[in-house]
This record gives C-alpha cells, sequence and structure tokens, in this order.
C-alpha cells in the first residue's frame, strides 16, 4: 500500500524526534508523520456525530465523538475541523465516503462511526477511520462492546486506536490517575485518595479524609494501589485494592518509618524507604509479605525509588553528596552511580515505561521544575518552571508527563498538569478539588 507523508512541522531537535520515536517513521500504514522544521501544524481531522443503528444508541453517538475529538486535540497533535465547514454528512455506517468533499475542507483524517445498544444491553460502537487525501481506509474498521455507563471508556479507546495509527506511538487516554484530593486552607489540609480517568472525569474517592495520605502508586497491572497513610501518626506504607476498596498494612519492620513505595515490574515486589534510629535507607519486600531486605547502607537519605521496566535496576533520590542527587543501582542493591551533574537539587525520579528517559523534579535558583534526562545522565532538559512544580508521572507511552503545580501565598493551591516530553502542550487536568501527587495508571483491559 502507498504511503503519504503527512507533514506535521515539528522543532528539528532530538527532543522532537524522541517524542514520535522510531515507530513513526516506519512506512506500515497509509499515514505517517514527517518531521521537518518550524512550529508544531496540528494535522486536522474531522469525527462527526457517531450514528446510530437504533434508538437505543441514539444519545451516544455525539458525546463520543466530543470525547474523541477532546482526546486527540488535547495532545496538541491534532485539530479538529467544526461542524459547519463540513460539506456533506455521514448518514449511514455502511455509505461511501465523498472524499472530494472531506479534500475540499481539508480533513487529512476522517473518524466515522455507528452506535446501537444490543439484546442484552450493551453498547456496540462501529468504527472507521480514513487518510481523506489518499482516499481510503487506515487499516481496518473495529467494534467495540462495553457497557452503556463505560461509553467514555469506549469513546477513548477509538481515540487510543486514531492516534496510534497516525502517531506510530501508543495510545494513552484509555487509563486513569490516582491522586490525592486536597480541600482546607492551606494550613490544615484535608487529604484523600481518589482516581479518575485520565482527563478528569468519573472521579471515585478511595479513602476519607480522616488522615494524611501521600505518594499513591499503581500496580502493573492497575488493580492496586500502594500509598502512604500517617494513620497511626507516623508514616507507614500500605496496599488497596481499586475494585473492592479493600486495604490493608504492609507489614515492614515494627518501630520504624515506611513510605515512598513503589511496585516492581512483576508487581510481586516492593520496593522503599524505611528509617530505623535516624538513619533511611532503600528496602525491598514482596508485596505479601516476607522479611525485608536493605538495599542500601549509607548514613545519607534515600528514597523515591523506581525500577527500570525490565525491573533490572533503581533510580532512587540521595543527599549522599551533600544535596539531593540522582542515582542508578542494581535491583538487588549494590554500588550506585550517580546520574545527575547540573546545578540544583534533584528528587522523585521516574522511570520512562519506554526505558529511554527519567524523569524528575529540579530546585535551582529559586524555582522548582520537571525535567527528562538520558539514562546515563546526558541530555538534560527542563520541561516546566515554577513556584512549585513536583512529582512527575508517565503516562502509559511514555510521551507525557503530569505532575502537582502548587501556587504561592496563603491562599495557594495545588492542581495537576501534563507536558508532553518536548517542553510543549501544558494543559491543566481539571479536577473539583485541590489535587496531587499524580500517579498515571497502564492501559486498562
Amino acid at each position: 500500500m502507498m504511503v503519504r507523508v503527512l507533514t506535521l512541522l515539528v522543532a528539528l531537535t532530538l527532543w522532537g524526534a524522541a517524542f514520535f520515536g522510531p515507530a513513526a517513521a516506519q512506512e506500515s500504514g497509509p499515514l505517517r508523520i514527517e518531521i521537518t522544521e518550524g512550529v508544531i501544524e496540528p494535522l486536522p481531522f474531522a469525527v462527526p456525530d457517531f450514528v446510530s443503528d437504533d434508538s437505543a444508541g441514539a444519545e451516544f453517538g455525539q458525546k463520543i465523538a466530543r470525547v474523541i475529538s477532546d482526546d486527540l486535540t488535547g495532545t496538541g497533535l491534532f485539530r479538529e475541523i467544526p461542524k459547519d465547514a463540513f460539506i456533506s454528512t455521514i448518514t449511514s455506517f455502511s455509505s461511501p465516503v465523498q472524499y472530494a468533499d472531506w479534500k475540499a475542507i481539508n480533513a487529512q483524517a476522517l473518524i466515522s462511526g455507528a452506535v446501537s445498544v444490543d439484546d442484552a444491553g450493551k453498547l456496540v460502537v462501529r468504527f472507521r477511520i480514513y487518510d481523506v487525501f489518499a482516499g481510503q481506509e487506515l487499516g481496518q474498521g473495529l467494534q467495540l462492546v462495553g457497557t452503556q455507563d463505560g461509553w467514555r471508556r469506549i469513546a477513548h479507546k477509538v481515540a487510543d486506536q486514531v492516534y496510534s495509527r497516525i502517531t506510530g506511538e501508543g495510545g494513552y487516554f484509555d487509563s486513569r490517575v490516582v491522586f490525592v484530593a486536597e480541600s482546607g486552607p492551606k494550613d490544615a489540609r484535608q487529604k484523600r485518595l481518589a482516581i479518575m480517568d485520565y482527563d478528569g472525569a468519573n472521579v471515585q474517592y478511595l479513602t476519607d479524609s480522616s488522615s494524611l495520605v501521600l505518594a499513591p502508586r499503581f500496580s502493573p497491572t492497575g488493580d492496586r494501589v500502594l500509598y502512604t497513610s500517617y494513620e497511626t501518626g507516623f508514616p507507614k506504607i500500605y496496599v488497596l485494592d481499586v475494585a473492592s476498596v479493600g486495604r490493608r498494612a504492609l507489614d515492614t519492620q515494627d518501630g520504624t518509618m515506611s513510605f515512598a513505595p513503589r511496585f516492581a515490574p512483576d508487581g510481586r515486589t516492593v520496593v522503599y524507604s524505611l528509617t530505623r534510629g535516624g538513619n533511611t535507607d532503600l528496602y525491598r519486600m514482596t508485596i505479601d509479605g516476607g522479611a525485608p531486605e536493605r538495599l542500601t547502607v549509607t548514613p545519607s537519605i534515600e528514597t523515591a525509588p523506581s525500577f527500570s521496566p525490565d525491573g533490572s535496576q533503581i533510580v532512587f533520590e540521595s543527599d549522599r553528596s551533600g544535596v539531593p542527587q540522582l542515582y542508578i543501582m542494581s535491583a538487588g542493591g549494590g554500588e550506585a552511580r550517580r546520574i545527575s551533574q547540573g546545578q540544583g537539587r534533584y528528587g522523585t525520579p521516574v522511570w520512562s515505561p519506554r526505558g529511554d528517559l527519567i524523569a524528575f523534579t529540579k530546585q535551582s535558583k529559586g524555582r522548582f521544575h520537571i525535567g527528562v534526562m538520558r539514562v546515563d545522565g546526558s541530555e538534560e532538559r527542563l520541561l516546566t518552571a515554577s513556584f512549585l512544580d513536583e512529582g512527575p508521572t508517565w503516562a502509559p507511552n511514555g510521551r507525557v508527563i503530569m505532575f502537582t503545580r502548587e501556587t504561592q501565598g496563603a491562599q495557594g493551591r495545588a492542581s495537576l498538569y501534563s507536558v508532553d516530553i518536548t517542553g510543549r502542550n501544558l494543559r491543566q487536568v481539571p479536577t473539583s478539588t485541590g489535587a496531587s501527587d499524580p500517579a498515571w495508571s497502564p492501559l486498562q483491559n
């Protein structure tokens, strides 16, 4: 099949190339993105309301199309053509596409779909993606089936398919974020765990606000969350089942403070910080119990550990050099090598799910930044700058980072923001309350 190049103008830097990755240059489908020069020119697309195959599906067609549009335009890589520019309409899923009409309004991609409700009450969504200028369908059409209450998830799945087929990257829309919901004055904040869709919809609370909670972290399968709670008066790690909201304390050593937990890629091992006798080191243990294994033995503070995607290494924060810096060591412990080399204080490192980058928080010259660097510490790039930015977390495709931004002053409030790894497309994630400590889930099954 002939491949037509859709040109997306992107700054010609290594970081621009890193955003799309080599997959975007593979001629494996009718559309691809070519990195040239200049500024970003989003790809124009059209997504008419999905047609209804029956009366029961009529209420979902417009809503699904709107979520798809919001997902795509929110990346900064796509631009929706408004409906009032449409020349032709799609009245049936089987109707032939009038390519000339869509080409005339400069739609380079077209998404069409149909919605119905089957005899079991399930929502059935069919969709196709078209390369308008090539006059052909992009891949094969798909059908998704789910509950009527889950119509947003289906819309996110459709958007993931569109994003993947055009950029060559994996999608991230059908994912969730666990975070700390905050309320009350700045000097007496109430905090509880909450979970939501990646775009801020469908918020559910997992704990009450009776005790301070911090740093929730998803399991690799997204069904459990580790977090730190102060309900006993000192920090202790808990594991919570997302579906049942049942929880239990992780059996670390008695008489100690444990915090900053994170799952290993196998989902069975946890690495965390433990303080005993005034000294804080990294430990690991199985999620089902067993004797904790000490990984670091230094007089400094070791915290914020994060596994590499293959589980063989851990990146962490340590002040062994006098100020907090980033280090990498084997997952089994041993000698660590420092990777951060710039001026300032580094913390909260998180390994990219692609394995190529490490995100971090940096404090320098009175400002806080979210940044990324290569695993060897090279090519450091700061993506944000503000009064207080901290706590990065990666989207499942390793191309977008979410973090906490807090404004200064007595009325300051914490909010969630996202930014892509080029430093472009900084956006606030809508939440009804203050929000901090986000952790992105893997794609849902």
